[in-house]
């Protein structure tokens, strides 16, 4: 069965590449960038599979089993531009246009000078295929871990990432939601430790997408846990929903200040052996503390911060947070 999938998947990638992309690259002038329009076009088609099952799979539950019922049903039309954008493959292929070439550089001149590059699976002589998968994973989450403490420590990074968090009604198509700049970003990161742990390129692209599907698990509006055993083992839809959460999971103690709680991207294991693991079983409301307005002492208020509902306009005001936020770091 799965190697029926894979035939018909090779066939739908040949038909779409020759009888619409490469016309459409000879006629630009792009004749010699074939090759990786052909590996363009296996991500588009990964991504429109991943979004119809996300959306087969993920919205009866939904519908069976929210969380909360949504107050801006408008959010999620404008999570999922997100999720379009990011999964038809636009910033695996601009990291594989800008980054590939530089690769290949690099080990050229590395072999001229008899340096061979670092392989994961050299470290144990025939490893297995699922088993060297499996490694790679886990290394990949590792670092896509810390990347993720980053976004909420460093506080320019967080200016970009708490766009983020900023949705109230989180949901199916929310773990694309993200600022353009931080995607490219992470994309830029996570392609440079799989070259330098030597990933095979068919494997990567099952990595992503395998990593892709269980994060939008994740962030769906669904009361799912997996249990005492389950929460330790893989991110559940409760535990990641901690992370977002106002005030706890993207906050030191709740006093503002930057920091969080469940950080892991797939595997919690992070977290434990980190000390930044939170298990509370609770299906919290989510959002950022100062989307709410508060009052002062003085009894003025001040109102909660504009995170922005249209796409370009969340797009704006994450950079103006990031600027704002550098400059109150350089401040102090």
């Amino acid at each position: 069965m799965m190697q029926l999938l894979i035939d018909w998947f090779a066939q739908a990638q040949g038909w779409l590449f020759q009888a619409v992309i490469e016309p459409v690259m000879y006629h630009a002038g792009f004749g010699d960038l074939l090759e990786d329009a052909f590996e363009g076009t296996e991500w588009f088609l990964i991504g429109i599979c991943e979004i119809a099952l996300i959306f087969l799979v993920l919205r009866p539950l939904e519908a069976a089993i929210p969380v909360h019922a949504f107050a801006d049903r408008r959010a999620r039309w404008n999570d999922f531009t997100y999720t379009f954008l990011h999964r038809i493959g636009l910033f695996p292929v601009l990291v594989f246009f800008t980054l590939d070439p530089l690769m290949d550089h690099m080990t050229a001149w590395l072999r001229l000078e008899n340096v061979r590059p670092f392989n994961l699976e050299n470290l144990v002589t025939d490893m297995h295929p699922l088993a060297s998968f499996f490694v790679y994973f886990v290394v990949l989450d590792f670092f896509d871990y810390w990347y993720h403490r980053a976004q909420h420590g460093i506080g320019w990074w967080w200016g970009l990432h708490s766009l983020h968090h900023s949705q109230q009604d989180m949901n199916l198509w929310s773990d694309d939601r993200n600022h353009l700049l931080d995607d490219l970003l992470r994309d830029l990161y996570l392609a440079l430790i799989a070259l330098a742990i030597g990933v095979p390129p068919g494997q990567y692209v099952l990595l992503v997408s395998l990593s892709r599907i269980l994060q939008s698990l994740q962030h769906a509006n669904v009361r799912i846990h997996f249990g005492r055993i389950g929460e330790r083992l893989l991110v559940s839809p409760r535990y990641h929903r901690l992370h977002h959460a106002a005030g706890i999971g993207h906050e030191s103690r709740g006093t503002g200040s930057l920091g969080g709680c469940n950080f892991a991207v797939i595997l919690p294991v992070w977290d434990l052996l980190f000390r930044t693991a939170n298990f509370t079983p609770a299906f919290a409301r989510t959002g950022v503390r100062d989307q709410v307005a508060r009052t002062n002492a003085d009894g003025t208020v001040v109102p909660g911060r504009d995170y922005g509902r249209g796409f370009w306009r969340q797009q704006w005001l994450g950079m103006k947070r990031m600027v704002e936020f550098a400059r109150r770091r350089r401040a102090h």
